[in-house]
């Protein structure tokens, strides 16, 4: 018998009915601290989503990439798609309230031959995706904080400066996420409220103040043309990108399970709930920011390098408008550390099953915080090799998002599409859809397969090294790594339950597969 056999033989079997006994059936044992409510499971996802942070990060993509009317038409149209995907994805997470999330829905749906290997690839994509969301969500702050920086202190928004603030803010959200859940549970509630106040607050601003503003029809249908493509179709369809990759990140909530209390229930209200909320104040926010445009082209060549930024400058003079820039900064902030505590949730379940290398390392747990400390530090790491591309390629902040979008979204889909597949066998959790089930998964697969081809494809016209799209190039790299690790080792002892010597072989801790799980 194992020592880790021995020490769950110790522990007493958790009450009936209880969240620890749904993980205990789900094959593990509670180790993180369960201290999160619904209401913070929730402020999670919507911190990620950020619609401070996603809708005005990418506000000069959306300017130059359909303009206006793409800007708000498609916010209305992926806001409906990404609900439809997010209800699917919740009807999994009530059946299985766990920290591996996607991957171990992925293990729990498909057949069982085939489960490891389903279970593997989600789980490589998430994580793809996750370290990608994170790199997206805190270049975007460092971008808006080098442009107040730019209007305070005359310090030059360069790319140099840009990277520097990346680096210095991801740090801060590892010293954050290092404390402990209390915490972060504290700061994220705390930036639910800020979002939503912060969004009325600058939408009143602009909507009083000005003296004129944008008409109606400029708003939804002034289409403008600035990537170099002569297909509008075309525009239109890449032009999604600013919403969709806005609408990230809210598998937080799943991620986040094993810390919230009445996880099946918690968890997929907590996505859900992020979704359509965002889609409101997301909708809400765009309205006011496109309304007020007081010149197109003086927004997109301002020395800010952001949009969002000279728009507020010129709509609220320079003490009102840097004033609201600093509540965008701060509730992308709050942002930034919400995504790398969700990334490093699912490095610590990954890296549980043994799936990352150096496993060991990244699934280790602080004593004294009760949280993966590690784990932290790895998604911090990763975000910043992502983005250091920037130095040398300007448009490298939208690849970042599509590898975002890209990565997240076919980690979000297979369950559902899993699901499907499993037709009435699946065994449903307290929250599901009902007859609902069906057609909802199915428009969620069509959507993701679009979006997936669409934001691969080049953004900017001649297609040049300085303007490549090198999202393909990140997914592929990152997927022959995968399939070529399974092929040689994983499919061996990935999911399956194995003995000390094969542990040892393979260079994991005895657990993977196995009923001797205690993370």
């Amino acid at each position: 018998m194992t020592t880790v056999q021995k020490d769950q033989q110790d522990q007493p079997d958790p009450p009936e009915g209880s969240d620890e006994e749904r993980l205990a059936q789900l094959g593990y044992t509670q180790v993180l601290a369960r201290r999160m409510s619904a209401f913070s499971n929730f402020a999670v996802s919507f911190t990620i989503i950020s619609v401070l942070s996603g809708c005005l990060t990418l506000y000069m993509f959306g300017m130059n990439t359909g303009g206006p009317a793409v800007i708000m038409w498609g916010w209305v149209g992926v806001g409906l798609m990404t609900l439809v995907v997010g209800l699917a994805m919740a009807e999994v997470c009530s059946a299985y309230p766990t920290s591996a999330g996607l991957y171990y829905w992925a293990r729990a749906l498909a057949p069982e031959r085939s489960a490891a290997a389903w279970a593997w690839f989600t789980g490589w994509f998430n994580v793809l995706g996750q370290v990608a969301v994170t790199a997206g969500i805190d270049f975007g702050a460092a971008s808006f904080l080098n442009a107040y920086l730019t209007l305070q202190f005359d310090w030059p928004a360069t790319p140099g400066h840009t990277m520097l603030l990346f680096a210095g803010i991801l740090v801060l959200h590892g010293v954050l996420n290092t404390f402990g859940v209390r915490i972060v549970a504290l700061l994220n509630d705390i930036s639910v409220w800020w979002h939503v106040i912060g969004v009325v607050v600058i939408v009143g601003a602009l909507a009083i103040v000005p003296d004129s503003h944008q008409s109606a029809s400029f708003v939804f249908t002034e289409f403008v043309n600035n990537t170099g493509w002569n297909s509008s179709l075309y525009v239109v369809l890449i032009g999604l990108l600013m919403a969709q990759y806005t609408f990230t990140g809210y598998d937080a909530s799943a991620h986040m399970t094993e810390e919230t209390h009445d996880a099946s229930v918690a968890g997929p209200r907590g996505i859900v709930r992020s979704i359509w909320t965002s889609w409101v104040a997301g909708f809400v926010l765009l309205l006011g920011f496109t309304f007020s445009i007081h010149s197109y082209s003086g927004a997109l060549d301002s020395d800010t390098g952001v949009p969002p930024a000279q728009i507020l400058i010129d709509g609220l003079g320079a003490a009102g408008g840097k004033a609201l820039l600093l509540v965008v900064i701060v509730a992308q902030l709050f942002c930034g550390m919400a995504s790398v505590t969700a990334n490093s949730r699912m490095i610590y379940a990954f890296s549980r099953d043994g799936a990352l290398p150096y496993s060991r390392v990244w699934h280790r747990i602080n004593e004294r915080t009760r949280t993966p400390t590690n784990a932290v530090w790895l998604a911090a790491f990763g975000a910043l090799l992502l983005g250091l591309p920037y130095l040398i390629n300007p448009t490298a902040y939208a690849a970042v998002t599509s590898i975002a979008v890209i990565g997240l979204y076919i980690a979000y889909v297979i369950p559902t599409f899993l699901r499907l597949r499993k037709g009435d066998a699946f065994e449903r959790g307290p929250w599901h859809l009902g007859r609902w089930s069906r057609p909802i998964g199915i428009f969620a697969l069509g959507w993701v397969a679009l979006i997936t081809v669409l934001f691969m494809l080049p953004q900017v016209s001649p297609v040049t090294a300085k303007s490549f799209n090198y999202a393909p190039v990140a997914v592929l790299v990152v997927l022959g790594f995968a399939a070529t690790w399974w092929l040689v080792s994983a499919r061996h002892w990935f999911l399956k339950p194995v003995t000390d010597g094969a542990a040892a072989g393979a260079g994991k801790e005895v657990g993977p597969g196995a009923d001797t799980r205690t993370g």
